[in-house]
């Protein structure tokens, strides 16, 4: 008995923790902005907790010169667990519930919460994508793993459709009257690159490792521009130098 509590009480505290790591995004903290004087060359400066903004391991990345590498594969048990949509000002985010996980070398990482960058935050080899998604998880010690999923101009895309059914304005949340499935925005390939990174956001806390889904998926350019207008312009950090990090494929 006690053993399980111990347990619980861990795994509050880690959750916790990673709230705290991504509360500017999940609280539409104004502070900082994506242009002007408050845009991203400023992060670091706005406030002592975004230091990190300036460190050497932020994301997002070009991800080239790539290293090959025995990746091990991502086993995603996603369920349908998508319960609400918010505009924070920021970015339209997809609350999750405790149903959904992945898990990688071993270790477990619940799924938080996803949301959306236009145009796409990292980058391919050079190449910039219209829209990119991000699936924020926690492990049980409280890290963060990110799987990261490009969007294309193309085909319309039902399960998009789905999560926007109801495309929250800012500072708006709508609660869905049936889970959703965050696996239906996956693409069927699960292969990916690997690299260790940042929160995108501030505070830009580093330790976080990305998995970036080599397949990106489609979007209609009505969906894409139906983003951009309720974030009224682009949300999307500039790439970061990767200075001394390698890119695992």
């Amino acid at each position: 008995m006690a053993q399980a509590a111990e347990s619980k009480q861990n795994t509050s505290r880690s959750a916790m923790l990673a709230l705290a790591l991504i509360g500017a995004v999940a609280m539409g903290e104004s502070r900082w902005s994506y242009s002007g004087e408050a845009g991203p060359p400023n992060w670091a400066e706005l406030s002592p907790e975004y230091a990190a903004c300036a460190g050497v391991n932020q994301s997002p990345v070009d991800l080239a010169e790539f290293v090959e590498a025995d990746l091990s594969s991502i086993e995603f048990s996603y369920a349908q667990s998508g319960t609400a949509i918010l505009n924070n000002g920021h970015t339209v985010q997809v609350e999750s519930g405790d149903e959904s996980a992945i898990t990688l070398d071993g270790r477990v990482y619940r799924l938080l919460q996803f949301h959306f960058h236009a145009p796409s935050e990292n980058h391919i080899e050079g190449v910039e994508f219209p829209m990119e998604v991000h699936f924020v998880h926690i492990g049980p010690e409280g890290g963060l793993a990110v799987v990261a999923v490009m969007f294309a101009a193309g085909e319309h895309n039902a399960a998009l459709a789905q999560s926007w059914r109801h495309m929250p304005g800012a500072d708006e949340k709508h609660v869905f009257d049936a889970p959703i499935a965050p696996a239906d925005l996956l693409p069927e390939a699960r292969d990916y690159y690997r690299f260790n990174g940042s929160l995108t956001t501030p505070p830009c806390t580093e330790g976080v490792i990305w998995l970036v889904m080599k397949a990106p998926t489609s979007a209609s350019s009505e969906q894409i521009a139906a983003f951009a207008d309720a974030l009224h312009g682009p949300n999307n950090r500039p790439v970061q130098p990767r200075n001394a990090r390698v890119v695992l494929r």
